[in-house]
């Protein structure tokens, strides 16, 4: 007889724990994912980072003993907000950057006092000066992956498309979907390549200016075999992050 159901948010299973088992284990580590709420082209859903989050939270989750917790879903997609494109929801850059803090400081005051931000959305900026500035706040705090992490893990997978031209519903995105959520992928990825490497002004004048089916990449070379790989090398990855190296640690020092 099988288990009950887990329950299921539009990007994935949500986190099963237990006051209990929180209580038991005792981790010293939380993840939280970050994805986003925007357009992804006419095949994947508006929840595609947050999936990819969440799809990569939860396999760290599964090898580490860290604290996932539930996906901030809706981040900084002004870049996608474009009336062609309907359903792109965006916050600020300053309401991110100050939910991530109070996460933190909420974490911190049950006395987990190190959070890996899991980012799905390369257009969250801000996380990088979250994380920045973390430590004069007295919690520390991760970026992942790394554009490293994801280095080692394209070639892992063998993905072909280069990171540059890979930018929105290409090829690693795709892939992961396609592994991970299969039925939220709808027919056209196939057909959908489009390249746009010199995107200088993309602050400037956003996704539309380059794009008009709201795809740059090469989603036709995606399959679930290369998505399975790219998150089995980020796992792998993960575990120089845990723990965290000591912030006064030194090359060839020996830290916690």
């Amino acid at each position: 007889m099988s288990g009950p159901e887990i329950p299921r948010t539009a990007a994935g299973p949500l986190p099963r724990e237990t006051t209990v088992d929180v209580r038991e284990r005792r981790p010293d580590v939380a993840v939280l994912p970050i994805g986003s709420f925007e357009q992804h082209g006419a095949f994947l859903p508006l929840v595609t980072d947050t999936v990819v989050a969440c799809a990569i939270g939860g396999a760290v989750a599964a090898a580490h003993p860290v604290l996932l917790l539930p996906p901030l879903t809706i981040s900084c997609s002004h870049e996608h907000e474009h009336a062609d494109w309907p359903g792109t929801v965006s916050i600020s850059a300053a309401t991110l950057g100050a939910v991530v803090r109070d996460v933190a400081d909420s974490l911190g005051r049950t006395g987990i006092g190190t959070l890996i931000l899991v980012n799905g959305h390369g257009g969250n900026y801000v996380l990088r000066n979250v994380v920045q500035e973390s430590a004069t706040h007295g919690t520390r705090m991760a970026l992942f992956p790394s554009s490293a992490d994801w280095a080692t893990a394209r070639e892992r997978a063998d993905v072909r498309t280069s990171s540059n031209s890979d930018m929105h519903a290409g090829e690693v995105e795709t892939s992961i979907l396609l592994h991970e959520r299969p039925e939220l992928v709808r027919p056209g990825y196939e057909s959908a390549d489009f390249l746009a490497d010199d995107r200088r002004h993309l602050l400037t004048l956003g996704m539309r200016g380059y794009t008009e089916s709201g795809v740059i990449g090469r989603p036709s070379l995606a399959s679930a075999a290369k998505g399975k790989e790219l998150l089995a090398a980020l796992v792998d990855s993960f575990a120089s992050y845990f723990p965290l190296p000591a912030p006064d640690a030194a090359p060839g020092r020996e830290t916690w």
